[in-house]
C-alpha cells in the first residue's frame, strides 16, 4: 500500500512543528521518497539522532506503508 507524500509531511510536522519539510517521490510509485527536513529540534543532535526523530514521527510506517525514505536532515543555519 502506497503512502501519500502529504501524509508523510503531516506526520513529520506533527512531531516537529517548526520543520521545513520537502518530500520528493523518487520512483513515481508512492513507495520510494526522499525527505529534506530542517528543524531547530535537531540542534546539538547527531545525524543518527536526527534520523531517529523523523522515523519516530512516522509512527512505524517505515518498511510497511512506506518502503523507502532517503533522509536529509539539518538544523536551521
Amino acid at each position: 500500500m502506497a503512502m501519500d507524500p502529504g501524509d508523510i509531511e503531516s506526520l513529520i510536522r506533527e512531531a516537529l512543528p517548526d520543520a521545513q519539510v520537502t518530500i520528493t517521490d523518487l520512483a513515481g510509485d508512492g513507495d520510494h521518497y526522499s525527505a529534506h527536513v530542517i528543524s531547530s529540534a535537531f540542534e546539538g543532535k547527531s545525524r543518527v539522532q536526527q534520523h531517529q526523530m523523523v522515523y519516530k514521527a512516522l509512527r512505524g510506517r517505515m518498511g510497511g506503508e512506506l518502503h523507502a525514505l532517503a533522509l536529509q536532515t539539518s538544523a536551521p543555519a
